[in-house]
């Protein structure tokens, strides 16, 4: 029996089947550790395949606050759905999210507005909206956060407000960036996010 899960959060037209991979390359370092990577519930409507938290049309710095508000409702009904299935409801605190893209936006704004804490975020190329309401259930939340440097969707910058906004806030916070990585997930912050996972699950 797993002894913690893993719920893995795909980007914007992608699919959970696409993370599926970083969990296989994270599980000899967390051998008890299941993991599961639900599809985000909307199709992506830019592409006739894909998935999609939020929509991209017409997205801009001004709206996204209100994107992702509104994805808030069906972003916590796929995550509680993944966990009830692997039987975790129980054990919040052996739960762990992994997003990468939008999916990190999604799970960080979820931990920043008190809605889920368990053992832990990582946020692969994620951000923070500026308007995003920080909850004061906020203190002591584990989160890593891991940028590249070159990440031509989520600048630098804004992941590294995002990290002075939870941080400020009393959040137990590790940034990581990554010199010359794009919009991607490296080897080497798969490693850090696995060694993370461990800290925080073990």
């Amino acid at each position: 029996m797993s002894e913690s899960l893993v719920v893995l959060l795909h980007g914007v037209g992608a699919s959970g089947a696409d993370l599926v991979p970083v969990g296989q390359m994270a599980a000899p370092v967390l051998p008890r550790t299941r993991f599961v990577a639900p599809d985000a519930p909307f199709p992506f409507d830019q592409a006739p395949f894909g998935r999609q938290w939020f929509s991209l049309a017409g997205i801009g710095i001004d709206n996204l606050g209100g994107r992702v508000a509104e994805a808030r409702a069906a972003f916590d009904r796929t995550v509680a759905d993944a966990i009830a299935g692997a039987g975790f409801t129980d054990r919040l605190d052996r739960v762990a999210l992994v997003g990468f893209s939008q999916g990190a936006i999604m799970s960080l704004d979820a931990v920043a507005t008190g809605r889920w804490r368990g053992a832990g975020v990582v946020g692969f190329a994620g951000l923070l909206p500026l308007v995003t309401p920080i909850s004061p259930a906020v203190r002591g939340a584990r989160v890593l956060m891991v940028n590249g440097e070159a990440d031509e969707v989520i600048p630098l910058a804004a992941g590294r407000h995002t990290a002075a906004m939870l941080e400020g806030a009393g959040a137990d916070l590790r940034f990581m960036t990554e010199p010359g990585l794009g919009h991607t997930i490296s080897p080497d912050g798969l490693r850090q996010a696995a060694a993370f996972l461990a800290l925080i699950l073990g």
